[in-house]
């Protein structure tokens, strides 16, 4: 929930500060104590910067213990950041992280955050080299940024890696990964609506490289603070005031996947650019058995042959799929650590729900208080989940944490104490195509007073076999609240009546519904009003009924067969005996539509003409219709229906 009250914020903050100096008082720890090596421990410890003095137990811990207890200027450079000694990133030129994520950033200012607060955003249509055609925002009133065409800014240790396997990649995949760079170098939202297989692993190395770098880059400044305080104390002045240069707690970076599959993908992108030997990757072993198969087992998907299962299935869910997992990854000079504890990791990788589970079970969020950039891969199948989960993680980003965690507040960024840092955090949001439900979460949860950019793309009719009865059959609707009860009104009053007084369409008849929603109240009304016999396949149906329900459909025996769009994303299964088809709407994979066309084929002796397809939309299904028809054809037939 965003903060828009000022009151409320500092009342909130305020009483984080009475608690935190309660608790202090109550510690009343000497120095000594402080500086004693202490025992690692698997829970939330505290961040907290101080100004030290000398002494040689500071140089005795461990560097993966170090952010444990607590940041001191000698084990910070024990502990390092990485990419090794700061080069040049703070040198006369303005960085894009500092110009963004700095004291005083300029483009935080009361008229831009009142404008995305009334979502007010001055658009404009561009194109962005291999990411094609663009649609850039800033807020109203603002001025467009002009850093999406300028070089990216990756520190030179980092990005030569990446500049080492360009050189082996074609062309289109190296202007794509330095395109996406220099839009990200801006700190605007990306949302990248048509990622494909072949472009997905040269995305997420560029996006782990852009991640890297902005850890980096704030551990390092976090160092430098360090020294000055250091050497003030020294020379026996009072420590500098601009040295703000943290959250409220470490993790800066979130990653959202489906399922653990892509968490191997993701770590094993980022550890491409922190290679052997420079970098000890730290508890490898571990993660790989746990996030990957388990000894012995086969993946059939992967091990199949080429063209047995679509391509994209075989992509989403070859590997290990479960969809409940959380990990910290922590980042120093020398090494990658996963498995880091929450408050003390630099990146957190995890699904909606293993994320929410760990919330719920905590109490607490505080670890997402201090999120700078958030990715979110694979939108698609996440819609094909709970989306509720999504909704729910993200409305506890960037809030104002329950308890200090012994932080210290001299050394917080001014934004943040005002509650302000969801006005600069960067969302980059990767999907195979657009719903409604990413597109709502684009325009209303994204507040980057930076700007955002979002891909767009004209669509070609899908091929389907020539002679197929293909009926497009739009209802009216005149708001999308209404869309729902008008959708399945005229299904159960006009277009299955329709269908059951038809001696040819009343049987073989596939029912293909989209929505879970809707599947449940077809389902329902299949059951109690319509007096024909038919079979269920839903994301819920063991491979038993699964069976049951393809043989009796098969044979004759149901005359209907219902299936959930889930249940098609997840399994997958070809369904013989079809010849009639109708779509309870389009559904959201434009594929779906083609392959379900093609089913019929699977039985001999079948003709085009011998199949008949239906459509259900309404104006409102304008992104899975332009996918299916095509941009010029759905708007075609949406003006004819108006």
């Amino acid at each position: 929930m965003a903060i828009d009250d000022s009151s409320s914020t500092t009342t909130r903050l305020l009483t984080l500060l009475n608690v935190s100096a309660t608790k202090a008082g109550k510690r009343k720890r000497t120095f000594i104590e402080e500086t004693r090596p202490t025992e690692k421990l698997n829970k939330k410890r505290a961040v907290q910067i101080t100004a030290p003095e000398e002494s040689p137990e500071h140089t005795s811990k461990e560097p993966e213990d170090v952010m444990d207890e607590g940041v001191q200027p000698q084990t910070e450079q024990e502990e390092g950041a990485p990419g090794g000694e700061a080069e040049d990133e703070l040198g006369t030129e303005v960085d894009p992280y500092e110009a963004h994520f700095g004291l005083h950033p300029a483009v935080l200012t009361e008229g831009a955050r009142e404008a995305v607060d009334r979502r007010a955003w001055t658009q404009q249509r561009g194109k962005m080299g291999r990411l094609g055609g663009v649609v850039e925002s800033v807020p109203e009133g603002a001025e467009a940024s002009s850093s999406g065409t300028s070089k990216h800014k990756v520190l030179e240790k980092l990005k030569g890696p990446l500049e080492a396997r360009q050189t082996k990649l074609p062309r289109e995949i190296v202007e794509l990964q330095n395109n996406l760079l220099d839009s990200l170098s801006s700190y605007r939202d990306l949302y990248v609506t048509r990622t494909t297989p072949d472009t997905q692993a040269s995305t997420r190395e560029a996006l782990t490289l852009h991640a890297l770098n902005h850890i980096t880059k704030k551990r390092r400044r976090v160092l430098k603070n360090n020294e000055r305080i250091s050497h003030a104390v020294k020379a026996g002045n009072p420590p500098p005031e601009d040295v703000q240069d943290q959250g409220f707690t470490r993790p800066s970076v979130l990653i959202l996947l489906p399922f653990r599959s892509f968490a191997l993908r993701w770590i094993s992108a980022l550890t491409a650019h922190t290679p052997t030997p420079e970098y000890q990757i730290e508890n490898n072993s571990r993660f790989q058995s746990e996030y990957g198969l388990p000894p012995g087992a086969v993946d059939k998907l992967a091990s199949a042959e080429p063209g047995m299962y679509p391509r994209d299935h075989v992509e989403m869910f070859k590997g290990n799929v479960d969809d409940s997992f959380r990990l910290g990854v922590k980042m120093t000079r020398k090494s990658v650590k996963l498995f880091a504890e929450f408050y003390g990791c630099d990146l957190i990788i995890a699904s909606p729900l293993g994320l929410r589970m760990s919330i719920e079970k905590e109490k607490s969020a505080d670890f997402l208080s201090s999120i700078e950039v958030l990715i979110v891969d694979q939108m698609n199948a996440l819609t094909m989940q709970n989306w509720d989960h999504v909704q729910f993680v993200l409305s506890h980003l960037n809030q104002l944490p329950k308890e200090s965690h012994d932080v210290d507040f001299s050394r917080i960024k001014p934004w943040y104490l005002d509650g302000h840092s969801s006005y600069l955090r960067q969302t980059i949001l990767l999907s195979a195509y657009e719903t409604p439900e990413t597109r709502a979460l684009y325009n209303h949860s994204l507040k980057n007073v930076a700007g955002r950019v979002r891909t767009e793309r004209r669509w070609s009719p899908v091929d389907v076999p020539e002679g197929i009865d293909q009926q497009f059959i739009q209802f009216d609707c005149s708001t999308p609240r209404d869309e729902p009860e008008k959708r399945f009104q005229y299904f159960a009053t006009q277009l299955l009546p329709g269908v059951l007084k038809s001696a040819v369409q009343s049987a073989n008849t596939v029912v293909f519904v989209p929505s879970s929603f809707d599947f449940i109240r077809v389902h329902n009304h299949f059951r109690k009003h319509v007096g024909v016999s038919f079979a269920v396949l839903s994301e819920y149906s063991s491979n038993q009924d699964i069976s049951r329900a393809r043989q009796a459909f098969f044979s004759g025996k149901k005359a209907f067969l219902l299936v959930s769009e889930r249940f098609h994303f997840f399994r997958r299964y070809k369904i013989r005996g079809i010849r009639n088809i109708v779509f309870y709407g389009p559904p959201d994979h434009s594929q779906f539509y083609t392959e379900y066309l093609s089913y019929p084929f699977l039985d001999d002796g079948v003709d085009a003409s011998d199949i008949t397809s239906r459509i259900l939309f309404s104006k409102y299904d304008w992104l899975r219709l332009e996918r299916i028809a095509g941009t010029e054809g759905a708007a075609d037939l949406i003006k004819r229906g108006s």
